[in-house]
Parts: C-alpha cells; structure tokens; sequence
C-alpha cells in the first residue's frame, strides 16, 4: 500500500514537471496586426497585444535576404521595434517577423516559435512625407505672392548632417500648392519642382489662401502626396476710394451732393417764411373782404 502511494506520487510529480515544462517552454500566441508606420524616414514596426506570461523579439531583412536583429528588439515586452537605423539601403525593400518567445532570461527548449510576418516595405516609396511650412511675401503692389517652403527633415543623417527630403528624393519631389481666394470656394492648383514658389496671376489687393504638400509623381497614387500644411492667408488691401474713382468721378459726386443739400435747405427755408407769412396777428382770424 505504501509503495501505491509512492508510485502515484512519482506519476504525480512527473505530471507536474511535465505542465511546469510547458508552462515555460510555451504556447506563445502569435503577434497579430504587424504593421509599418514611417513618416519622413523614422520607421517603427507595430504589432498586437502586449505580452503577458512573454516577449516578443523582431527579425528584419532584405527580401530574400539573411535575417538580421537589432539589439533593442530582442525579447522585449513592448509592441513596437523602431528600425530607424537598420534600414539602411532606402530603395530596397524590407520584410520583418515578429517571433513569440519567452520572458527575457527565460530558457526554452522550442526549437522554433510562433511568429508573424510583415508585408514588404520600401522605404524611399512607401514612408509618408510630413507636412512643410512655409512663408508668405507679398509685393508692394499686391501683384506678385512668393511662397518660401521648408523642406522637411528627416529622421536620417549623413556626417551629423540631418537630411532633409530634398537631400533624399531629390528631382522626384515637387510641392502641390492649393490656393484661392479668401472666403471663396474656388481652388487653383500650381505643381512646383522648387521650394520658392511665385504666383503671379493673383488679382491685386486680394486676400488669397493657400496650402502646401510634398508631391512625388514617381510613386504609386496612394503615396504621392504628403501631409496638408496649415492654411496660410495674405492681407487684403482696402483700396482708397481715391484708386478705385477717378478724381473726376469724385468731383462729380460731391457736387450732386452738395447740389442736393442746397435745395433741401432751399426748400426747407421757403416753407417756413411761407408759414410765417400766412399766420394772423395777435390770434385774429383774416375775414374775408
């Protein structure tokens, strides 16, 4: 009887082991909603759901290249590895696995864990382009409007240069100006291969809005276009009424209103003595003769 006691226990024991192994080893779930996200060149890799009882840890490569690793991305416990700088050749193209592995210093005997691949990604075509700022300078005469547009940096440098994307797409990048009268609903469109942009088909004195946005024609459709600037508007000028009539005009006018004045007065005068000429003295009424 003692030693049925001992052997269940020995089975037991091994039950627990065996669960415990499991437990450490794993059945990792899968990253899910593996995603690129790049704007101006900072390219981070996302996923989902955070781990709990694990880590997470990124392979990248070329395509159909040996993968490699970025030490920041290994058995982490984060749903974001930031590639920035280990995608180096920007008109290649990149794939990444997310593996699911255990808990940092954690040992496992898994020969391969569960992982999730990425979609492909280029980054001189596929990162978005932020939105530029520019300034405004409006001729004296109101008939020239000049744009002077910022390129935007980017995340990347060269000999502790920070580039920008004209450094980076060269020829390719165009700006897209979008602009209208104040308060109207009507839009112009100008494409511009050069970050000082002029208009000169402006009417004078007119208040005018515009936008800006980097324009890639070399891209697909969906990639072409860049973040919307802030809406930027020139001051209208309240023209004098001296450069909008004639001096003729004007005399013109003052005269009638002057000529206009005198009569009423004219009139207003020969009602009165009309008045007074018709009133009786000391309140006895005219009879008739």
């Amino acid at each position: 009887m003692v030693m049925n006691k001992r052997t269940i226990a020995a089975v037991v024991l091994q039950v627990l082991v065996f669960l415990a192994s499991n437990s450490v080893t794993g059945f990792y779930p899968s990253a899910q909603k593996v995603t690129w996200k790049s704007t101006n060149f900072k390219t981070f890799l996302t996923w989902e759901p955070l781990p709990t009882d694990y880590s997470y840890t990124v392979e990248f490569s070329l395509v159909s290249k040996d993968k490699q690793r970025n030490s920041n991305c290994i058995r982490i416990s984060t749903t974001m590895c930031d590639l920035t700088g280990s995608l180096t050749d920007l008109n290649a193209c990149y794939v990444a696995d997310v593996l699911s592995e255990p808990p940092l210093g954690a040992a496992s005997d898994i020969v391969e864990f569960p992982y999730t691949s990425s979609s492909s990604f280029c980054p001189f075509n596929d990162t978005d382009v932020g939105r530029p700022d520019f300034k405004l300078e409006v001729t004296n005469n109101k008939k020239k409007t000049t744009l002077y547009v910022t390129d935007p940096l980017t995340a990347l440098f060269k000999e502790d240069h920070q580039l920008d994307i004209r450094d980076i797409f060269l020829k390719n990048l165009n700006y897209k100006v979008t602009y209208g009268r104040n308060k109207s609903s009507g839009k112009k469109v100008l494409i511009s291969k050069n970050s000082i942009i002029e208009l000169n088909d402006l009417d004078e004195g007119e208040s005018y809005c515009f936008n800006v946005q980097a324009f890639i024609p070399t891209r697909s459709i969906s990639k072409q276009l860049g973040e919307l600037s802030q809406t930027q508007c020139s001051d209208g000028d309240k023209k004098s009424v001296f450069k909008v009539y004639s001096v003729a005009v004007i005399a013109t006018v003052i005269l009638v209103i002057m000529l206009l004045i005198i009569t009423t007065i004219a009139i207003i005068v020969c009602c009165r003595r009309k008045k007074t000429t018709l009133k009786p003295e000391n309140g006895v009424p005219l009879q008739s003769i």
